[in-house]
């Protein structure tokens, strides 16, 4: 099994930026698609991107559309997500997670591990 750890989280002001990182040990990386999902106090967990085993196939959720970029280097194991032009709604705990398969999913039952996630706060 796979084992993920998150880091890059803290606090940024509205519109600036941040870069996750997500690093896999026990299995390399390029046996997984991957994803990055958040969940804010109260709400429910939210897909935000995923890249697949090869990263030929991305998708985004609308909210990281243009502001998001998700990738990934098999060679150091460790996926990326970049965020930039970030908001106040954009503060969660952020989480990656890794799915052996080549494909790329937005329901997270479909992930086999998980990181602990990495708090993300933008003040406004």
């Amino acid at each position: 099994q796979v084992q993920l750890v998150e880091s890059g989280g803290g606090l940024v002001q509205s519109g600036g930026s941040l870069r996750l990182s997500c690093v896999a040990s026990g299995r390399t990386l390029s046996a997984y698609s991957m994803a990055w999902f958040r969940q804010a106090p109260g709400k429910e967990r939210e897909f935000i991107a995923g890249i697949s085993r090869n990263a030929v196939n991305i998708i985004y959720e609308d909210s990281a559309k243009g502001r998001f970029t998700i990738s990934r280097d098999n060679d150091k194991n460790t996926a990326y997500l970049q965020m930039n032009m970030l908001k106040p709604e954009d503060t969660a705990v952020y989480r990656c997670a890794a799915r052996g398969s080549p494909y790329v999913d937005k329901r997270p039952i479909l992930y086999d591990a998980w990181g602990q996630g990495t708090q993300v706060t933008v003040s406004s």
